[in-house]
């Protein structure tokens, strides 16, 4: 992948990603929209069911009611906070930095140990939503 899919692609996703979290903060508990497609088709929640509500818990202060609900929220507001100043600064100062980082990470995540266990945590993360009937 380019640098500049690479980059367009997180400032997209995480210029929408501010946005359902804005409107949710905003408007969720006069709408009972869900945007999880599992959800909607199942009933059975994904494994990231509840990563909103637990960044908008972040953002209230409570980190441990965050951690409870869905501990994917902290990984989404880091990125959502960092990857966005870290890749303009990239393009500000006409660097590398991000993208570079990015290649390696790759390279350390596909390394077969390291994917199973990620895997692993979501599995976990997934049937811990179901038994909270998140």
């Amino acid at each position: 992948m380019s640098k500049n899919k690479l980059y367009s692609m997180l400032l997209i996703a995480c210029f929408f990603g501010f946005i359902y979290l804005f409107y949710s903060i905003h408007y969720s508990e006069k709408d009972t929209f869900r945007v999880c497609i599992i959800k909607n088709a199942t009933g059975f929640p994904c494994p990231s069911c509840g990563t909103t509500r637990a960044v908008t818990l972040l953002l209230e202060g409570k980190f441990t009611e965050s951690v409870a609900l869905n501990p994917f929220g902290i990984l989404v507001a880091i990125i959502m906070t960092l990857f966005p100043i870290w890749i303009l600064i990239d393009l500000l100062l006409k660097k590398d930095t991000f993208f570079n980082s990015y290649k390696k990470a790759e390279v350390i995540i596909r390394t077969k140990w390291l994917a199973f266990f990620l895997l692993l945590l979501v599995i976990l993360n997934w049937i811990w939503n179901i038994k909270k009937q998140l």
